[in-house]
C-alpha cells in the first residue's frame, strides 16, 4: 500500500495573495465611504441653498423636457393655477424625514392644477391624517377659483422591491410617482415633475402644507473609519502570521 501523503499546508504565497486582495477591498471601501461623505455633504448643501432661496417662476413648459433633476429638485417656485373640481390621489405615508410635522401615518393629496396657458401639473397639496382621508371630511378646504402656490420642485420617486403595490381602485398609492397617477388618472400632464405645495394653507387646516426641512444622515465617516480599522486588523493579523511562519522555519 502507498503511504498517504502528508496534507500540503497553505503556502506564504496563498496568504500573502489572499491577505493583499482582502486589504485592497476593505481599503476601496473605506475610500468609497469617504467619496460618499464628500457627496452627501455637497447634497446636504445644495438641498438647504435651494429651500432657502426666494421662490422664483414656474419654468416654462418649453423648458419642461430640458429640466435635470440633479440641476432643478428643491428649487422653491411660486405660480398661480386652478385645482381641477373633485380631482385627487392619495399616497400612503408612514410619516416623512422632510417634514419634521407629519410624524404619524396618513395620506399625501396629490392634485392636478391648470396653469393659465393650460397646462396641468401635478401639486401635492399637503398631508392628511389617516381617518380624514374622505374628502368629505375636509370639505372646507377644497379651492376654489385660481390659486397663489408657493411650493417646491420634486421629481417622482422609484419603486423597489419593498414598495408595496398600489390600489388605483381604491385611490391610494404608496409611491409619490406623479407620472403612474396622472396616467392612471388621465390627467394630461407633461411635467416631469411634480410640486410640494409649502402655501397657502386652505381653510381648516387640511389638506396640510408646510416646507421642507431636510435631515439627512451622514454617517459615512463612521463607516470609513470602520472599513480602514478593519484594513489594518487584517494587516496585523497577517503580519502576526507570517512571523510566526518564519520563525517556524528557522
Amino acid at each position: 500500500m502507498s503511504k498517504a501523503r502528508p496534507k500540503r499546508k497553505g503556502s506564504v504565497l496563498d496568504a500573502t495573495l489572499m491577505a493583499f486582495a482582502g486589504l485592497v477591498i476593505l481599503i476601496g471601501l473605506g475610500v468609497w465611504q469617504l467619496d460618499r461623505k464628500v457627496w452627501k455633504e455637497n447634497l446636504i448643501t445644495t438641498i438647504n441653498t435651494r429651500l432657502g432661496g426666494a421662490p422664483e417662476d414656474l419654468p416654462p413648459r418649453s423648458s419642461w423636457q430640458q429640466l435635470r433633476e440633479d440641476e432643478e429638485e428643491f428649487r422653491r417656485v411660486a405660480f398661480p393655477a386652478e385645482f381641477l373640481d373633485g380631482e385627487e390621489a392619495l399616497v400612503y405615508t408612514a410619516g416623512s424625514p422632510l417634514r419634521p410635522d407629519v410624524k404619524r401615518p396618513g395620506y399625501w393629496v396629490f392634485a392636478p392644477a391648470r396653469l393659465a396657458g393650460g397646462s396641468i401639473i401635478l401639486v401635492n397639496r399637503g398631508f392628511v391624517p389617516a381617518d380624514r382621508k374622505d374628502p368629505g371630511t375636509r370639505a372646507e378646504g377644497t379651492p376654489h377659483g385660481i390659486v397663489d402656490i408657493v411650493g417646491v420642485l420634486r421629481w417622482p420617486e422609484t419603486r423597489n422591491s419593498f414598495t408595496p403595490a398600489d390600489d388605483p381602485k381604491n385611490n391610494i398609492w404608496f409611491l409619490r410617482d406623479s407620472n403612474s397617477i396622472a396616467t392612471f388618472k388621465k390627467w394630461a400632464t407633461a411635467a416631469p415633475f411634480y410640486i410640494d405645495q409649502e402655501g397657502p394653507t386652505p381653510s381648516g387646516g387640511l389638506p396640510k402644507p408646510g416646507k421642507l426641512e431636510p435631515h439627512l444622515p451622514d454617517n459615512h465617516l463612521q463607516y470609513a473609519i470602520t472599513w480602514f480599522g478593519l484594513a489594518l486588523a487584517l494587516a496585523g493579523v497577517y503580519i502576526v502570521w507570517l512571523a510566526r511562519r518564519l520563525s517556524r522555519r528557522n
